[in-house]
C-alpha cells in the first residue's frame, strides 16, 4: 500500500504520454464519462475502456496491472484530510479488492478526469467524500462486473455462477479461481456495454468489509519516510528559486522599480507584479536576502491609514442599519421581541484570522518556449489553478499542465491562486523553470484572512422562560464578492458564508430575524477552515448560552428542550456529548464546563469543553469531548482525527488569533506573535460517533465551530465573566486556582 506521488511529477509529462504510460503499465483502464448535470450523478453512465492510444472520454481511471496491483486515481488533493485512502477505499469495497495491492495518485488536472463531470474540481467545503460517494462505488462495481465477466468469458459460464472476493474472481461449483492480474487484459477487451451502469447492484452497508472499518492511512508510511513530495521540495532541471516581498500596505505598489532593477547584484533578476517585487536568483536564501535588502518606495496603498479600532467602528456601525439585506424572516420577530417577557441584547465580534498552514505557499513555475505552462503546486483545485493562469496569460488551457502535489494544510488558503500567478511571471521574466517560496512574514502579513465581524443579538423569552423572538444584524467583508466564477454575492447582497450557521438556527423559536452587511475594508479575505460557521457558531452557542442562565435553565437542557420536538438528531448528538462529559456531574474542583452544539457541512458536531482558570488570569483549557453525527462515514479512524484537528484549530484561534492592523499594516509577521497551541497545551480529546446512517457529511471542518463557544460558555460557568469577542487573549479573567 503506498502512495506514488512523486512518480507522477516528472516534467514534461503530457496528457497524451500518461496516457500511452498508463495502457503500458496496465491491463485494464476504465474510463467513466459523467454527465455534466451535478444532481445526476448518480444515474451517471460508467463503461469500460481498453488503454487505447489517444483516449480521451475518460473521467476518472482505475488501472488494474497484471500483477493485481490496482492502481487508483484521485481527483481531490490530499491535505492530511485523509482522501488518499478514505477514496481508495469507496472503490476498494464494491471492487472487492485485496486492499494491501491498493495504490493512488493524483489524477492529470484535465477536465475529463474530475468526479464531477464538471470543469471544475475544487477540494474544499469537507465535500471530497459526500459529494462523490456513489460515483465511486460506482467506479468499483463497475470494476467487479468487469472482472466476472472477463472470467466467466474465459471459463465458458454464466456471469451469475461466479462471485468476486479479495482481488479474485471464484466460480464455486467448479473451485476455479483467478486474480484480478490474470483477467485485466481480457477484461480491458469486453466492450463497453458489458456492464449497464443502471443494473448495477451495490452493497448495502450491512455488506461493508472495508467501509466504516478503521483503516490505516496509505500516506503514513510514505509521510513519515519523508517520501513524499509537497510543492516546496519539488526539483526541476535548470531551475531558479525566488522570494516575495509585498507592499506592507494593501493595494500598495513599487515605485521605483526601474532604479532597483538596473542595480541588482549579478546573477539576480528582480521581477515587478502586483502589489509586490520578486526577487530570482540561483538560490532561495540568496533571493530572500536580495529583495528583503531593497530600498523600495511603496506608493500609499488602498488601506492606508486604517486600523482594527476604525475597522470595527465600521463594522458596528453597518449593523445599526435598518434597510440591511435580509437572510431569514419569519414570523414578526421585531414586534414580538418588544412584548417579550425578558428581553436580551447582545454584541459579539471576532477578529481577521490567518490560516498559517504549516508548508509556506509556494509554487514552481515553467513558463516554456513554445508557449505552454507546466506548473508544480499544493492546490486545493487544480482545474481552477488551471482556469485562472489561463485568464491570466491568455495561454489555452489545453496548454497548461499542473502536477498537483501534497499540500503541507489548506485551510482553505490554497484555493488562492496568488502565489501561482507570481511564479509564472517569474518563471516568464527569466525563461526558466522558477520555484517562488514565500516567507512566513509574507504568508501572514498577506493572506486571504478569515473576515472579521460584528454582530448585534437580541432574543426574547415568554413566561416559561422558552426563545419567542431572536434578531441578528451582522457586519463583515465579502468573501464570495471576488469569486465571480462561483456566482459572487447576487441580487440578494447577501453572501451566504458570512451568515451560514446563523441564518438557519435549528433552536425552537416562533419569531426570527436575521440581517447582513457587507462592509468593504480593503483586506485580502477568504475561505477559513469551517468558514462562516467558524465565528457564527461563537456569536449563536454564546447568546443560546445567555439565554439558557437568563431563563435559569441548565444550558444543555435548555438546548434539547429546543431541539427536542423537530431536531432528534441533535437531540442525539446533545445527549451523547452530556454522557461522555459527565455533564450531570460536578466538574473536579476549581473547573467548570461548557457546552455548544453546531451544524456544518451536512454534519451535527456537540463539544464540552472543562476548563479552569490560572491565577494570573490564563485560561487552561484540560478537557473536550466532541460527539459527531457525520451520517455515513468511510474511516472512523480519519473522522476522530479530523474532529482533533478541528479542536486544535479552533481552540488556537480562540485563545489567541487575531490579525490587527495599524496605519493600513497587518502587526503580526510569525509565529511567535500569531501562535498555535503548543503540545504541553492541548486538553486531553476524547471523540465518540453518534451513529445515524444518514447522507454522509463532511468531517475536515465541523469540528472547528462549537470549540469556542464550549470553552467562552465554561468560562463563564468559571467566573461569572461573559466573553463576548476573541482572542481570549485580549480580555482579564478574575484569577482562579488551575488544577
Amino acid at each position: 500500500m503506498t502512495t506514488d506521488l512523486e512518480k507522477n511529477l516528472p516534467t514534461g509529462l503530457s496528457r497524451r504520454s500518461f496516457v500511452q504510460s498508463a495502457a503500458a503499465a496496465a491491463g485494464l483502464v476504465l474510463g467513466f464519462h459523467l454527465p455534466g448535470n451535478p444532481l445526476r450523478r448518480a444515474e451517471a453512465f460508467a463503461g469500460a475502456a481498453p488503454a487505447n492510444k489517444g483516449e480521451s472520454r475518460l473521467n476518472t481511471w482505475l488501472r488494474i496491472a497484471t500483477d493485481g496491483t490496482i492502481t487508483i486515481y484521485v481527483a481531490r488533493s490530499e491535505m492530511g484530510q485523509g482522501i488518499y485512502t478514505a477514496m481508495p477505499m469507496l472503490i476498494a469495497e464494491e471492487l472487492e479488492a485485496d486492499w494491501t495491492k491498493i495504490r493512488v495518485e493524483p489524477s492529470p488536472s484535465d477536465a475529463e478526469f474530475n468526479y464531477s463531470g464538471r470543469p471544475m474540481e475544487v477540494t474544499g467545503g469537507s465535500s471530497s467524500i459526500n459529494s462523490n460517494w456513489e460515483i465511486l462505488q460506482r467506479i468499483g462495481a463497475t470494476a467487479r462486473h468487469m472482472m466476472i465477466a472477463a472470467a466467466a468469458k474465459q471459463w465458458g459460464v454464466t456471469p451469475d455462477s461466479c462471485r468476486a472476493e479479495q482481488g479474485a474472481v471464484v466460480h464455486a461449483s467448479s473451485g476455479r479461481k483467478a486474480g484480478y492480474g490474470e483477467l485485466a487484459t481480457l477484461a480491458a477487451a469486453l466492450p463497453a456495454e458489458t456492464v449497464n451502469a443502471k443494473e448495477l447492484k451495490l452493497k448495502t452497508p450491512a455488506e461493508y468489509k472495508i467501509v466504516g472499518k478503521p483503516t490505516k492511512r496509505l500516506d503514513t508510511p510514505a509521510k513519515v519516510s519523508g517520501k513524499p513530495i509537497f510543492g516546496i521540495d519539488v526539483v526541476v532541471p535548470d531551475m531558479r528559486y525566488a522570494a516575495v516581498r509585498h507592499s506592507p500596505v494593501f493595494g500598495g505598489e513599487c515605485a521605483n522599480f526601474d532604479a532597483l532593477a538596473k542595480a541588482m547584484p549579478e546573477g539576480t533578476t528582480l521581477v515587478k507584479v502586483a502589489g509586490a517585487v520578486i526577487a530570482v536568483a540561483d538560490g532561495w536564501w540568496k533571493a530572500k536576502t536580495v529583495v528583503e535588502g531593497l530600498d523600495v518606495k511603496w506608493t500609499q496603498g488602498t488601506t492606508a491609514g486604517l486600523s482594527s479600532a476604525a475597522i470595527e467602528k465600521k463594522l458596528r456601525a453597518a449593523t445599526a442599519g435598518k434597510a440591511n439585506p435580509v437572510a431569514t424572516t419569519k414570523g414578526e420577530a421585531l414586534k414580538e421581541l418588544s412584548k417579550a417577557k425578558k428581553k436580551l441584547e447582545a454584541e459579539y465580534s471576532t477578529p481577521f484570522l490567518a490560516h498559517t498552514a504549516m508548508e509556506p505557499m509556494n509554487c514552481t513555475a515553467h513558463v516554456k518556449p513554445d508557449g505552454g505552462i507546466e506548473l508544480w503546486v499544493g492546490t486545493q483545485s487544480h482545474t481552477l489553478t488551471k482556469l485562472v493562469a489561463s485568464m491570466a496569460t491568455k495561454v489555452p488551457q489545453e496548454q497548461i499542465v499542473v502536477h498537483t502535489t501534497y499540500l503541507g494544510g489548506g485551510f482553505g488558503r490554497r484555493a488562492e491562486n496568488d502565489v501561482v500567478l507570481q511564479a509564472i511571471e517569474a518563471s516568464k521574466a527569466v525563461g526558466k523553470p522558477v520555484k517562488l517560496i514565500w516567507s512566513r512574514q509574507e504568508d501572514v502579513q498577506h493572506d486571504f484572512y478569515r473576515p472579521a465581524s460584528v454582530v448585534k443579538l437580541r432574543g426574547g423569552l415568554d413566561a416559561e422562560g422558552r426563545p419567542v423572538a431572536f434578531t441578528a444584524s451582522i457586519a463583515s467583508p465579502s468573501i464570495l464578492q471576488r469569486w465571480t466564477i462561483f456566482g459572487g454575492v447576487g441580487k440578494s447582497g447577501i453572501d451566504f458564508t458570512t451568515i451560514e450557521g446563523l441564518a438557519d438556527i435549528k433552536y425552537e423559536c416562533p419569531h426570527q430575524l436575521v440581517q447582513a452587511a457587507i462592509v468593504d475594508l480593503g483586506v485580502p479575505v477568504g475561505f477559513w477552515r469551517s468558514v462562516g460557521s467558524s465565528h457564527n457558531a461563537f456569536y449563536l452557542e454564546s447568546f443560546i448560552d445567555e439565554l439558557a442562565h437568563a431563563a435559569k435553565q441548565d444550558p444543555y437542557k435548555f438546548r434539547r428542550g429546543l431541539l427536542e420536538k423537530s431536531h432528534p438528531r441533535f437531540v442525539k448528538v446533545l445527549d451523547t456529548v452530556a454522557k461522555m462529559s459527565g455533564w450531570e456531574t460536578p466538574a473536579p474542583a476549581g473547573r467548570a464546563r461548557g457546552i455548544a452544539i453546531a451544524e456544518s457541512f451536512g454534519s451535527i458536531v456537540a463539544e464540552v469543553a472543562e476548563v479552569s482558570v490560572s491565577a494570573s488570569g490564563q485560561p487552561i483549557v484540560h478537557k473536550v469531548w466532541v460527539a459527531v453525527d457525520c451520517g455515513r462515514y468511510v474511516n472512523p479512524d480519519t473522522v476522530i482525527a479530523q474532529m482533533e484537528s478541528g479542536v486544535v484549530y479552533g481552540l488556537s484561534a480562540a485563545l489567541r488569533g487575531q490579525i490587527t492592523l495599524s496605519n493600513g499594516r497587518v502587526e503580526q509577521s510569525n509565529f511567535h506573535d500569531y501562535t498555535m497551541l503548543a503540545p504541553h497545551e492541548m486538553p486531553e480529546i476524547t471523540v465518540e460517533i453518534v451513529e445515524s446512517g444518514a447522507n454522509p457529511g463532511g468531517v475536515g471542518e465541523p469540528g472547528t465551530p462549537p470549540i469556542a463557544p464550549a470553552v467562552t460558555n465554561a468560562l463563564f460557568a468559571a467566573t461569572g465573566k461573559r466573553i463576548r469577542s476573541l482572542p481570549l487573549s485580549n480580555h482579564k479573567l478574575p484569577g482562579g486556582k488551575a488544577t
